[in-house]
């Protein structure tokens, strides 16, 4: 597949898909217009790889699709000089994006194959500004907080402590919370010292394992 028609799936993706939804956050939508979507799918779905749709990276983990990926970065209202958290590296994309738009990613990942491919792949694309973690995801990353951002990529049953605390003051989170097949996007805020909550909308991710989101399942 040649770059060039790369760059128009992109496009397309996110004036249909994106900015048509009403994400509108011009740093967020340049970012999706540069990360190259297919490089963070397996190859036998690169054809799929731009459509508004969840797709599977292998360990039962998905990569998000597209419009709820924008509208989580977008309810973080990112700064150039921010220094974020993502909790779930997954294949890597979001935290390409978040790269692209902060000043220091660091990046928790409880799956080791997926964290080591990821770290090789983000490695290989030029991302400089990332920092990996193999870990508990849930209990965040505290030798590296305090952080402007925090963004979680799976489904806590409620919201994890340590990353509230580990929020810098005007610091901006964003997760989903809730039951197993159906949680809400919750945006929260430290002002203060206070968490000021908002629902940004419904969704369904899979589950965030560890000490404080859900237990592993065991066979």
């Amino acid at each position: 597949m040649r770059p060039e028609g790369d760059r128009e799936r992109r496009r397309a993706m996110v004036a249909a898909q994106i900015a048509a939804r009403g994400v509108a956050d011009r740093r967020v939508l340049a970012a999706l217009a540069r990360v190259p979507r297919h490089l963070f799918v397996p190859p036998s779905l690169e054809r799929a790889a731009y459509d508004d749709a969840p797709l599977p990276i292998g360990q039962g983990q998905t990569i998000s699709q597209p419009y709820i990926v924008a509208t989580m970065l977008e309810c973080l209202s990112l700064q150039p000089e921010d220094k974020a958290l993502e909790i779930g590296t997954g294949s890597g994309y979001q935290t390409a994006l978040l790269a692209e738009m902060c000043r220091t990613v660091c990046t928790v990942e409880r799956i080791p194959e997926l964290a080591d491919a990821a770290r090789e792949r983000l490695r290989g694309m030029g991302y400089e500004n990332v920092r990996f973690r193999t870990a508990d995801g849930t209990l965040g990353w505290p030798e590296e907080a305090p952080f402007d951002a925090i963004v979680v990529s799976a489904a806590a049953p409620r919201m994890p402590q340590p990353l509230l605390d580990q929020l810098a003051e005007g610091g901006r989170l964003a997760a989903p919370v809730g039951e197993e097949r159906w949680q809400e996007l919750v945006r929260v805020e430290r002002t203060g010292g206070v968490f000021r909550r908002r629902t940004i909308c419904g969704c369904v991710f899979v589950k965030l394992i560890g000490k404080e989101g859900w237990p592993e399942e065991r066979e």
